[in-house]
């Protein structure tokens, strides 16, 4: 299964795939962030995406919901089928199911078009930020004491995360999870047992500088859950989620 290359660790641009079938907003979105320094690589539909995504290596996708031929939520699910790389949705309808369908499928975020170019800038930072996450220790371990040593190997019943090769296993069986499902995991056992607020986790694990979308923690829960069993992480009514000791 493959990753999504890290950001910033070589002196290449940061390439992105950007499908969208507008040709303005495509051009446009194009233009824009070539400006910012990414590598551009565009389409019109699905299907022509799909191709571009399978003979090629890319680092962020950005992918319209209504495409013709194999719309956006279809490419998700078949990009999620071999690809851990982080993917930011973008929708015309931000209350509509397409945002709930986009998650569903895997994405890792989701904007609203029309979009500044500096909202879109800074979350496909924020993703980018993701696929090279390194957790930060701790509450248990002191500050001055550095980070956890290496190989350090987190454990709660079933589920281990080797907080070193940034791998999650349960039962002994290796759990491939995306960088924003990792991110969230490895905050929920920064802080086991503690409930954690979805405001909490909008702003430590998607940055959101501002109030989100709580939906993006649900659905990515809802994920985290089918792929380490349902009971793992508890839901608090009125307040947040937790992770059983």
């Amino acid at each position: 299964m493959s990753s999504p290359a890290p950001a910033g660790a070589s002196s290449r641009p940061v390439r992105v795939l950007l499908v969208e079938d507008d040709d303005l907003m495509r051009r446009s979105f194009a233009v824009a962030l070539e400006r910012y320094g990414y590598e551009m690589t565009a389409a019109a539909d699905g299907l022509t995406g799909l191709e571009l995504f399978r003979d090629e290596s890319f680092d962020l996708l950005i992918l319209d919901v209504m495409l013709p031929g194999l719309d956006g939520i279809g490419l998700c699910r078949r990009v999620r089928e071999s690809s851990l790389v982080p993917v930011l949705m973008m929708s015309a309808r931000g209350d509509g199911l397409d945002v709930v369908a986009g998650l569903e499928a895997g994405a890792d975020d989701y904007v609203v078009k029309p979009v500044d170019t500096y909202v879109l800038v800074a979350r496909i930072r924020s993703l980018l930020r993701r696929a090279t996450y390194a957790p930060a220790p701790g509450p248990e371990r002191a500050a001055d004491e550095g980070p956890p040593p290496e190989g350090e190997v987190l454990v709660f019943g079933d589920l281990s995360i080797d907080t070193a090769g940034m791998e999650v296993f349960v039962s002994g069986s290796p759990v491939a999870l995306t960088p924003t499902e990792l991110k969230l995991l490895l905050e929920f056992a920064a802080h086991p047992g503690v409930v954690l607020e979805r405001h909490t986790l909008l702003r430590n694990v998607w940055e959101y500088g501002w109030d989100g979308d709580s939906r993006v923690v649900d659905l990515c829960v809802q994920r985290l859950r089918r792929k380490l069993g349902r009971e793992r992480i508890e839901t608090v009514r009125g307040f947040g989620y937790k992770l059983r000791r």
